[in-house]
């Protein structure tokens, strides 16, 4: 099937007062933040995405509005990789909210983690995972197997997603490190997905764009011994 960069949206001013701000509205960019999305079109604007799916949260669509206008693309919104619902929780200082009793189950039993008013983290992944492979089998459907694509989301949404895509059961996804602005990269393929990045923050990302499988090998192939790194030898 398509590859999907999942982008985490850049620092917002919530992330720099230590503050869950969840679906809160007037959460922008702060300054750190505006300087990681304009970074963004010269560290991507070089893949050949053929669509952009973001969060219909301001902070996601500022993140990727200039890397969007750089591939002609007019984002298409989705509701289901939105945020999680943090209910009761939402606008309140991580200092407080550590505290809860609630926090240790987000921690070690996230898949049993219902946040009061809100929504379940188990909910947040079905739905997101749900809305990544649909829209993977539209872009593979209206760009060929092996296009590209990109996601803007939130750090719980797209560890959720990562969890999924590794084999991961959901208690296991706090292992995972998704800081603002990171790219994670993963390709589906008809029987599994291959994880190719997490959390990368700065790294060359040309080898993300799928090359042509070896003679006799299925796209859905792993190779034996580990990858050979051929999509930077065919210059993708």
């Amino acid at each position: 099937m398509a590859t999907v960069v999942l982008l985490r949206h850049a620092r917002s001013s919530a992330n720099g007062a230590g503050v869950l701000a969840g679906r809160s509205e007037g959460v922008f960019l702060d300054e750190v933040g505006r300087g990681q999305a304009a970074g963004l079109v010269d560290r991507l604007g070089g893949l050949p995405v053929r669509s952009v799916v973001v969060s219909p949260l301001t902070r996601c669509q500022q993140t990727v509005a200039a890397v969007a206008e750089r591939w002609g693309l007019a984002p298409v919104v989705e509701p289901s990789v939105s945020e999680v619902d943090y209910g009761s929780w939402t606008g309140k200082a991580i200092r407080d909210l550590v505290e809860e009793p609630l926090w240790k189950v987000v921690q070690r039993h996230p898949s049993g983690a219902v946040f009061p008013d809100g929504e379940g983290l188990a909910a947040v992944q079905a739905r997101a995972v749900a809305a990544v492979r649909a829209h993977d089998a539209r872009v593979e459907a209206e760009f060929g197997e092996g296009a590209v694509w990109l996601l803007c989301s939130h750090g719980d949404v797209i560890k959720a997603i990562l969890a999924d895509a590794l084999g991961q059961h959901l208690d296991s996804f706090q292992r995972i490190v998704v800081d603002p602005a990171s790219v994670s990269v993963v390709r589906y393929t008809a029987t599994r997905p291959f994880v190719l990045r997490v959390n990368d923050c700065g790294g060359d990302l040309a080898g993300v764009v799928p090359a042509p499988p070896e003679a006799g090998q299925a796209a859905d192939d792993a190779t034996p011994g580990g990858s050979t790194g051929a999509a930077a030898e065919h210059g993708a």
